[in-house]
């Protein structure tokens, strides 16, 4: 393959940073998959096993867009529970499907490893020197970390803004600039001069406002049309939405905070569980202490570790007197369903709200 097209699954607003970094680093052309729709998920499922995970699904049914939008290069990032073998699978069913491509996983070798990156990267690009690398490598997690810190505020807020779109419309704005960053100070700058715009958006917020903490599978958690846009769903209900799990969170701040989750949940867990099951657990505890009113888990199906920590979660909301409301995610769940769970659960927590008072 001369002409190389790069592209890799979407996993919400990290488009940016990833297609930024890729572009730096190589000299080919990176081309975004098509916006995810129902169709990404009825494609992924038509040629997945039964039961392969939704993120499976969903990034094969990318992975099969894009390739049908001229892309011959594939990327992905790998995962810490078996989604990151899931290429090596993924890969013999487009090649049996008869696609001409090449296919990288960034952390073949190691799941968080920057010599991994490096390695696949040098592949793509031989030229590529270390310096300029490691360079951009900490460019794109500077930005990444801004888009998360901004992103805690939007969800934190974004149900009480007086006029509607406003967050979305800035957002927006933000994310086309930091495509185009020439370094770290531009970078830098550009946080600033957004973070100034975010927090002048006028709200309507009461003091006391409905609180709900996100908990769950990573993937589901981040990507909001696997989901079903809950997050958004609640913002109308005008509640407050916490989420930590994040990029900085998995990349950076997770190796730093096991052992603090593990003896913040003593009483609950006395070892790690997969992926993220324990942190979860320690994070939902965290936000029960917080005040917050309550808890959504959600999973797609057939996710063992989250399965795990089901249980684990429902002895804490049990012992702290906290609602918590599990939701799982696959090829069949109905979006209505999920929203009138929603109104349920949010029509508790008012009356709820109300018996204390």
């Amino acid at each position: 393959m001369n002409d190389k097209v790069i592209s890799f699954p979407i996993l919400a607003d990290y488009n940016t940073p990833i297609k930024f970094m890729i572009e730096k680093m190589t000299n080919y052309e990176v081309r975004l998959s098509p916006k995810m729709t129902k169709n990404t998920l009825e494609i992924g499922s038509k040629y997945s096993p039964d039961y392969a995970c939704l993120p499976f699904k969903y990034t094969l049914g990318n992975y099969i867009e894009t390739l049908e939008n001229g892309a011959n290069v594939i990327m992905q990032a790998g995962g810490g529970c078996r989604f990151g073998y899931y290429f090596e699978l993924q890969k013999q069913i487009l090649s049996d499907l008869g696609y001409n491509f090449e296919f990288y996983s960034l952390t073949e070798s190691d799941v968080n490893g920057i010599s991994s990156i490096y390695k696949t990267l040098k592949n793509l690009n031989p030229n590529i020197k270390r310096v300029r690398y490691l360079y951009y490598l900490l460019l794109t997690f500077l930005m990444i970390y801004y888009m998360d810190k901004l992103d805690m505020y939007i969800r934190k807020n974004v149900g009480f803004e007086i006029n509607k779109g406003s967050f979305d419309r800035v957002k927006k704005s933000m994310l086309t600039k930091f495509s185009k960053t020439r370094g770290f100070l531009d970078l830098i700058k550009t946080y600033y001069y957004y973070r100034k715009k975010f927090k002048n958006i006028a709200l309507d917020k009461p003091k006391n406002c409905l609180k709900v903490g996100i908990v769950g599978e990573l993937y589901t958690s981040m990507e909001p049309h696997s989901s079903y846009f809950i997050e958004r769903e609640l913002a109308n209900m005008n509640v407050e939405v916490t989420r930590y799990t994040n990029v900085t969170f998995l990349l950076i701040t997770k190796r730093f905070k096991e052992k603090y989750y593990l003896r913040k949940i003593k009483k609950y867990c006395k070892f790690t569980m997969g992926a993220d099951a324990m942190d979860n657990v320690a994070r939902a505890k965290i936000l029960i202490k917080k005040g917050y009113d309550g808890i959504i888990h959600i999973k797609p199906f057939g996710c063992v570790p989250e399965i795990g920590a089901m249980k684990v979660l429902e002895n804490l909301c049990d012992d702290e007197k906290i609602p918590i409301m599990f939701l799982t995610f696959d090829t069949n769940t109905s979006e209505l369903g999920i929203k009138t769970r929603l109104e349920a659960f949010h029509d508790m927590l008012l009356m709820r709200r109300g018996n204390e008072k």
